[in-house]
């Protein structure tokens, strides 16, 4: 069996919960034959590249119980792209640590930065073994029936939601509308999940528009009249980047990542519920506010879902074992094994296949209209999320004359 020192890394954009998976990964280490020490990334490959190597096995358990339920990533992140002249840097710091295994927590760049440098260190005859740990709110990771990080995120999303809607409901006297915005580039299971929010027919939200279905401005236009005249207020959510039929974002950002992805919220560049509010103010005259909370969805530790971090955490246990055994190349995926109740088991994926590929909404959870979601939503989400608070309403019917009977 192979033998040697191991690596770990996050990537990308936090989670509430990616340092549980980090967490997972020490214990597990700890508790195995084959691996000597951990060490860890600062700042993901970019600390690999300078050599700013961090021993994780000297933490102690009280640490590493509180950095379970910690926020952000403990490692510090990075979005660097893999270059051909970074690799030879890289080998020489794999080799000088005697690294055999390699960790990385993160999303579909990611896995194709562990898939890289363990097919660069095969072809130079370096014995290595890479598990990649999945984490994304966007929830649309290849091979999954969800990440970790995403129950946390749209626990955030459905409660904001929520309490933001009984604001717009009390003060559309003053604001007629209101936008709420997440992150999410191609995929709609984060704007979705404030479906979880609505309980009665005038409940927010009242419109829902997903990356998935093409933004169409008379028809969005049409269901802002059509909800004002039933609610008297208007509560819309998009997903960040919502593009027409043409594949222009409504955000009209130019700006780009070093892995080509548009920077919704990029300086120079304006926001999707900008620009919806725009259009609202525009045609109806109305006043109304847009909400962008861009990564505070993705580091909320007090809406943190404890599903979610014994989930992550589990994960990052399961790439250990996995590592260990053999099992190199792949990415730890999470299966659901039984509905009612709700149970999950673990499978993987080869790294190569996340890579490339990108996990849109089930055509079957967006209704008809395209600008809401439909029950089988709602029955994947709920249990992930979990139940939300249940807020009081007065009855506001009209006040009844002193002395006056009721029939």
């Amino acid at each position: 069996m192979l033998s040697g020192n191991a690596l770990i890394g996050q990537s990308g954009g936090p989670t509430s919960v990616i340092n549980a998976s980090l967490v997972g990964v020490m214990d597990g280490v700890a508790k195995s034959r084959s691996i000597r020490k951990l060490f860890g990334m600062h700042f993901g490959i970019e600390g690999v590249l300078a050599d700013t190597l961090v021993d994780l096995s000297r933490q102690d358990a009280a640490t590493r119980k509180a950095l379970r339920t910690t926020p952000s990533s403990a490692l510090g992140s990075s979005r660097h792209k893999l270059k051909e002249p970074d690799f030879d840097p890289i080998m020489k710091v794999l080799k000088k640590h005697n690294i055999r295994f390699l960790f990385m927590i993160g999303g579909n760049d990611t896995m194709d930065t562990v898939h890289r440098i363990t097919e660069h260190a095969k072809s130079v005859g370096y014995e290595m073994v890479g598990v990649g740990v999945p984490k994304t709110v966007d929830n649309d990771l290849f091979g999954v029936d969800h990440t970790p990080g995403y129950p946390s995120a749209a626990r955030y999303v459905a409660m904001s939601v929520l309490q933001a809607g009984l604001l717009a409901r009390d003060m559309q006297r003053v604001d007629q509308f209101v936008i709420y915005q997440t992150v999410g580039r191609s995929a709609g299971w984060l704007p979705a999940a404030s479906a979880l929010a609505k309980k009665k027919p005038g409940d927010a939200p009242h419109i829902i528009l997903l990356p998935e279905r093409p933004f169409d401005r008379a028809r969005f236009l049409a269901a802002v009249k059509s909800a004002h005249e039933k609610f008297g207020f208007v509560s819309i959510v998009c997903g960040e980047g919502i593009t027409t039929a043409d594949g222009k974002p409504i955000s009209a950002s130019d700006v780009k990542d070093k892995f080509g992805n548009v920077e919704f919220g990029a300086m120079g560049g304006t926001s999707a519920a900008m620009m919806l509010h725009r259009m609202i103010a525009s045609e109806f005259g109305w006043r109304g506010e847009f909400q962008v909370t861009e990564s505070l969805q993705m580091c909320a530790a007090d809406r943190a879902v404890k599903l979610d971090i014994d989930e992550a955490y589990a994960a990052g246990k399961e790439a250990v074992r996995l590592a260990t055994t053999g099992a190199g190349g792949v990415m730890v995926t999470l299966r659901r094994v039984s509905k009612k109740p709700y149970r999950v088991g673990f499978g993987t994926i080869p790294l190569h296949e996340v890579a490339v590929h990108a996990r849109p909404m089930d055509d079957r959870m967006i209704d008809a209209s395209g600008m809401f979601v439909t029950k089988a939503f709602l029955d994947y989400a709920a249990p992930l999320v979990g139940p939300l608070p249940e807020y009081a309403s007065l009855q506001l019917g009209p006040a009844r004359r002193k002395g006056a009977r009721s029939a």
